[in-house]
């Protein structure tokens, strides 16, 4: 994870010639850590979802395929704690949700461990958007044998959960997403994503996109899905 200094202001040159301290801002991994080591709660995680949330990604959380929007229901715990942070200090670029995260409610790490928590409990979308069907042995070939090392072979993620789950997601999300991190346009991803990404035509990521959008099945070592360890039933 890129970690990014905060430049001194003005205000930190002056306390630091009179010197008066100042602490320095947090930067975007401490406060995933911080928020990662909180306890959860997640009735007050629901009632965030429900006020702040639900207009976008539905009752559930399955999101939207007709308006390209993700679903969140069981996704990675700290990969959603980590996106909230990069939306918030706008390491991450979506208008819609910096409005969301700027709300004073949102805007905390104990939050974002609530949202983040109660969503991972959440059952995974059993009929997300497929493609047409027609790329599947190609995509299947391509997942296993780039992605699957750091989303594992059922794309259920990293065991530490910072790599999102890519399975039970909708197909034309994936492929937006897809597009957009090989268009530089994602600042919180690798860059050697970006350019694995961006080596494929169009005809290869769409393949991806609808392998992905089609696995069903148990997920392998179920109890690693949250990333504290405990079992999400």
């Amino acid at each position: 994870m890129r970690i990014v200094l905060p430049a001194l202001t003005a205000a930190v040159l002056c306390s630091l010639a009179t010197g008066m301290s100042q602490a320095s801002p947090l930067s975007v991994d401490e406060k995933v850590r911080n928020a990662l080591q909180l306890d959860q709660r997640p009735a007050n995680g629901q009632k965030l979802y429900s006020t702040y949330c639900v207009q976008c990604h539905g009752p559930q959380a399955l999101g939207s395929a007709a308006k390209v929007i993700p679903s969140l229901a069981g996704q990675r715990r700290a990969y959603l704690v980590k996106q909230l942070a990069d939306f918030s200090e706008e390491e991450r670029s979506n208008r819609e949700m910096h409005t969301v995260v700027s709300q004073a409610e949102l805007s905390s790490e104990q939050a974002w461990a609530d949202l983040s928590g109660y969503l991972n409990s959440l059952p995974r979308a059993s009929f997300p958007q497929t493609g047409d069907g027609r790329g599947l042995e190609l995509g299947e070939a391509i997942f296993q044998e780039q992605c699957a090392y750091c989303h594992e072979e059922d794309g259920r993620g990293d065991d530490d959960g910072f790599i999102p789950s890519v399975r039970d997601q909708h197909y034309s999300y994936l492929v937006r997403q897809m597009r957009s991190i090989a268009s530089w346009h994602r600042l919180n991803v690798d860059a050697d994503l970006v350019r694995f990404l961006d080596s494929l035509d169009t005809e290869e990521a769409t393949a991806v996109a609808d392998y992905l959008s089609r696995m069903r099945g148990p997920v392998r070592d179920r109890d690693r899905m949250n990333s504290d360890g405990t079992v999400n039933n």
